[in-house]
């Protein structure tokens, strides 16, 4: 990884957290209630697992188009995801040092919804006229942060945000947010004893008072009970539709996950296993579920 590589992409992470610790205080909160806890001693102590993306699945946005982006920065792409129900597409995509984050990038199946949520979406996808990654200078970390924060069209209806949440609240939530970071997620396995499996760390957060997303469970587990992830629910925020109508929709959340050893590597110590030695990528049941994170069925639960 060149040395102008790595510059660009620690700038665009650190847009990305600068901005989304603003808007989700539970952020702060959460690295608060681990500080107090004797868990770290700062936030610059967090192993982030991962941070996600939603997108637009139309021909000049979508996956194809942001993956850039980072695939430029020396992401791999790796396996591909399929949300049958919620009508996404995914993919994850792999570090290139294991100090950075993985990367999840969905894609709302836009012709798969009806006609009228389609002419919605196209409405404002439409006035982005050609791909604008190829517009952007990708080895100027300050392009790609400025680029990941500004509007990609005008601001939406509380009409058409609303009509679209009937059908999609994907959809709803990405015509608003466009690319705003949808969450960060905390590493929880290594972590010390007693709050280094999700189960435990679960607790601890409840007693600190942080509402969870219970779809599918509090802790959902992949098949093989190797990756196991949870998530607080959406914090509720007031924004600006069109026209200065004012409404508190779905902001963004922060995900915990538990990595377990792989069976080869399970002899190994906790302390002493280094990140390929445990389960990698992702698990299509979990993040169905964690997708719900800001989801209405989830986050009533914070009034």
């Amino acid at each position: 990884m060149t040395t102008t590589a790595k510059q660009s992409l620690e700038a665009v992470l650190g847009g990305l957290m600068r901005r989304y610790k603003e808007r989700v205080p539970d952020v702060q909160a959460v690295i608060n209630a681990m500080t107090e806890e004797g868990l770290i001693k700062s936030g610059d102590e967090i192993e982030n697992d991962h941070i996600a993306f939603r997108t637009m699945g139309v021909p000049q946005l979508g996956i194809k188009s942001f993956e850039k982006i980072f695939l430029h920065c020396g992401y791999t792409k790796r396996e591909p995801y399929f949300f049958a129900a919620k009508k996404l597409d995914a993919y994850w995509y792999a570090p290139p040092e294991p100090q950075y984050p993985r990367i999840f990038v969905s894609e709302l199946r836009v012709g798969d919804l009806s006609e009228e949520a389609q002419r919605i979406i196209t409405s404002y996808t439409d006035e982005v006229k050609s791909d604008p990654v190829d517009s952007i200078n990708l080895d100027n970390g300050a392009e790609i942060d400025a680029f990941l924060h500004r509007p990609l069209w005008r601001t939406p209806s509380y009409a058409d945000y609303k009509r679209l949440a009937e059908e999609s609240e994907y959809a709803a939530w990405v015509i608003y947010n466009r690319y705003y970071l949808n969450h960060f997620t905390v590493t929880i396995h290594n972590l010390p004893d007693g709050y280094n499996t999700i189960h435990d760390f679960n607790a601890f957060l409840e007693r600190k008072g942080f509402k969870l997303n219970d779809s599918g469970g509090k802790a959902k587990a992949s098949p093989d009970g190797k990756l196991i992830q949870s998530s607080t629910v959406a914090e509720m925020i007031e924004v600006e539709f069109a026209g200065g109508e004012k409404h508190t929709i779905s902001g963004s959340y922060v995900e915990f996950a538990e990595r377990r050893p792989l069976d080869e590597f399970a002899h190994i110590p906790y302390t002493q296993l280094k990140r390929e030695q445990r389960r990698e990528g992702f698990e299509a049941a979990n993040a169905d579920k964690i997708f719900e994170s800001t989801y209405t069925s989830q986050t009533v639960k914070r009034n």
